[in-house]
């Protein structure tokens, strides 16, 4: 449902800018009330590279009044296929000179406050305090952590972006969103030890076209809070599969992600599920069980178990069923994500377990 509106809006806009966001003015339930409130809006980006371009972009297009923009980092060559506020003139320039130019160009009421500094831990409160709300386009899950946790000691809405690949993942945290909307938090979808430090895209590789698709998603989600219309993605992720041409949503709840109903089979968080050691994962395999691997696209990509189903822990909640067989063991990074799959596999009547530990503690 529709939330209030972020911020009050300004008392008139310029006739100059009255004019340059017109078609904003004639969409329904957005009228220039809604131009007046991004006028007064102060958001937050948290990089200027893949995610951060677009969603810059179409902040400062929309007509957001201030954007603050935290990057640290300069333009590289292999940065332009997909960071598209970068040209070619700015390889070896901070990214920030791009930000400020191309909000200027597009937006000369925006004003843009760079910030070349790298947000950690520490100072991740000072960076985002005063802002209206956070989007974060950093690129490592520490950053992403810390983001997180400075905008829920803010009490501030994150808009949270993810892709690596062909694959990505689009929602909304808020730890104190208006009362009667349960708050969500980053730990809700990727708990604590969950998950490592996913490969770097000159690793594994990033579509360029996605990032425009994420980042429009992200700004859109930013706009839809500022203004108060529409259904923002707090308590959904978007969850997209580029290759297939595919965008699927699954609810995410606070604690756990839940599968979508299925009747009466939602599963409850404190079944006991059987731990399995390797050689015991090992030995079911070989007597006929299904192995299921439940990480993200980033980390199978470097390997995984021979003759494991893979199947993204958020694909798999859009569809259990496409799971086969009567026993399966699931099988994760650090056995937190396997549990929540296993539960409901349980709860469908299959006879499931996890890889003890997970992947990490087989390796270890």
């Amino acid at each position: 449902m529709p939330l209030a509106p972020l911020v009050e809006p300004v008392a008139a806009l310029s006739p100059a800018e009255r004019e340059r966001t017109l078609r904003h003015a004639t969409l329904a339930g957005f009228g220039e009330i809604g131009q007046r409130r991004l006028a007064a809006a102060h958001v937050a980006v948290i990089g200027a590279g893949g995610l951060g371009s677009p969603v810059i972009l179409a902040l400062a297009a929309a007509g957001v009044g201030t954007l603050t923009v935290i990057d640290d980092d300069i333009v590289e060559a292999t940065n332009l296929h997909r960071q598209i506020l970068h040209r070619h003139a700015d390889i070896g320039a901070a990214k920030l000179d791009s930000a400020v130019r191309a909000a200027a160009d597009l937006s000369p009421e925006t004003v843009v406050h760079a910030v070349p500094t790298r947000l950690t831990g520490d100072n991740a409160a000072g960076l985002l305090a005063g802002a209206d709300l956070v989007v974060d386009g950093s690129d490592t899950f520490a950053t992403r952590t810390d983001v997180a946790a400075a905008c829920e000691a803010l009490g501030i809405a994150l808009v949270w972006g993810v892709l690596q690949e062909f694959h990505a993942q689009v929602t909304v945290f808020w730890s104190a969103p208006p009362a009667g909307t349960t708050p969500v938090r980053l730990r809700d979808l990727y708990p604590p030890g969950s998950i490592g430090e996913p490969p770097s895209c000159s690793a594994v590789g990033v579509l360029g076209a996605l990032c425009l698709q994420v980042g429009g998603m992200l700004a859109t989600e930013a706009i839809k809070l500022i203004t108060g219309i529409g259904e923002p993605l707090l308590g959904r992720v978007a969850v997209i599969d580029s290759l297939r041409g595919t965008q699927r949503e699954i609810p995410l709840a606070p604690a756990a992600i839940t599968e979508p109903r299925l009747d009466a089979m939602t599963p409850e968080p404190t079944l006991e599920i059987p731990q399995l050691t390797a050689e015991e994962m090992l030995a079911a395999q070989a007597a006929g069980a299904t192995l299921l691997d439940v990480r993200e696209p980033f980390e199978t990509a470097t390997g995984i178990v021979a003759e494991s189903v893979v199947i993204p822990l958020a694909d798999f909640f859009a569809d259990p069923g496409q799971v086969e067989g009567d026993q399966v063991v699931v099988i994760c990074a650090h056995g937190v994500r396997a549990q929540r799959a296993a539960e409901v596999l349980r709860a469908r009547g299959v006879e499931a377990s996890v890889l003890a530990g997970g992947l990490a503690a087989w390796a270890s």
